[in-house]
């Protein structure tokens, strides 16, 4: 799995989790905060520029940003890979209300 997939598939309320509750953690459960930074704002901007229900994988959520933002390409690419990063599980936790994503 990756994380593209675990977004598309985790629901809070029957709705897609925001974006500022996910958080990308280590195999020992410390957060990443430049991981958790990019995931954030590549999540941010398909709620706000995307049909997220409408998209079945991270190349079609990066074709649609290339077409609908200035985007930079280098700054997609940063995107395509922490869309693509493979994920070993996902945690919740329900103190703080976040998904944590565990990379490997």
């Amino acid at each position: 799995m990756t994380v593209f997939d675990i977004i598309k598939i985790t629901e809070l309320d029957h709705d897609y989790f925001p974006s500022n509750k996910l958080v990308m953690t280590d195999l020992e459960g410390k957060p990443n905060s430049l991981l958790t930074d990019l995931l954030r704002d590549v999540v941010t901007k398909i709620e706000i520029l995307l049909d997220f229900s409408e998209m079945n994988s991270s190349d079609e959520i990066i074709s649609s940003l290339k077409k609908v933002t200035p985007l930079p390409d280098d700054v997609l690419d940063e995107y395509a890979k922490i869309l693509n990063q493979p994920v070993r599980g996902i945690n919740f936790a329900s103190k703080r209300q976040e998904l944590e994503i565990i990379y490997s």
